[in-house]
């Protein structure tokens, strides 16, 4: 497992909060706003090399401790393999599943999305985010304590055209 860690200058008041699907826009406010209010912060996501910059810009802005950890939502061993590293940091209060993995970039109709596409899609949505929450829920349970969010945009409440995988 790939992990880079930075740190700020303060102390956190809380426990970890994993965001799981850090990109440039809601998994990277997401992850500043808990490091905000004092947890230590555990981001995830495929592309280490940018998640390393956003853990590095929050770490800064924020003085808090932040964790970058590479995470292929797709493949249970990833998970497996990047909750060992989440673990070894310490109880995770929080889980926040952003993970998403279009079955095309672009709008495509629904006929035209092969099917291996649309199986990473759910693989990555759905069976990542329950895997993800498998490896958090045991120390949740034991400690009567923790929260756990899934994220999504308008296209899993109400369909969009162009968007199919989105809204299973």
């Amino acid at each position: 497992m790939m992990r880079s860690m930075h740190m700020g200058n303060s102390a956190p008041a809380r426990g970890i909060a994993a965001i799981v699907g850090v990109g440039p826009k809601l998994g990277r406010s997401v992850a500043r706003k808990f490091a905000h209010e004092g947890y230590t912060v555990a981001i995830l996501a495929r592309d280490l090399g940018r998640l390393s910059m956003f853990a590095e810009e929050i770490a800064r802005e924020e003085k808090a401790q932040v964790f970058a950890i590479r995470i292929d939502c797709s493949d249970s061993r990833s998970i497996r393999e990047a909750f060992e590293g989440v673990l070894s940091l310490g109880f995770v209060e929080v889980l926040v599943y952003n993970a998403y993995c279009p079955a095309a970039l672009q709008p495509t109709n629904f006929a035209d999305v092969s099917l291996a596409a649309f199986e990473r899609s759910l693989a990555v949505s759905s069976v990542g985010a329950f895997l993800c929450a498998q490896q958090v829920l045991p120390g949740m349970v034991e400690r009567r304590k923790g929260t756990i969010l899934f994220t999504g945009c308008a296209a899993s409440l109400n369909g969009i055209p162009g968007f199919s995988d989105l809204c299973t």
